[in-house]
């Protein structure tokens, strides 16, 4: 496989005795483990399974994909008092 990465966005928080976390760009994948880096591990394997997944094509569908400006509350709007 080629030398390129694809980056996803990833939420995680400690929770109790667990880590907790879930990708904000590919919805259903999410993750819990004992550690941070396990947890990453986790929703990388996740990532690539999903990715890995078919999706399936009906011949009369059309695939598309839609721009939306970037909210206000968007993360390069944000400061550290935010």
């Amino acid at each position: 496989m080629g030398g390129r990465k694809m980056k996803f966005r990833a939420l995680i928080k400690k929770s109790g005795n667990w880590w907790i976390g879930w990708l904000i760009d590919l919805p259903g994948v999410n993750a819990q483990e004992k550690t941070q880096e396990d947890l990453l591990k986790s929703l990388k394997v996740g990532a690539e399974d999903m990715l890995r997944t078919a999706v399936p094509f009906e011949a009369e569908a059309q695939m598309t994909t839609i721009e939306i400006p970037t909210p206000e509350w968007g993360l390069e709007n944000r400061t550290l008092e935010n």
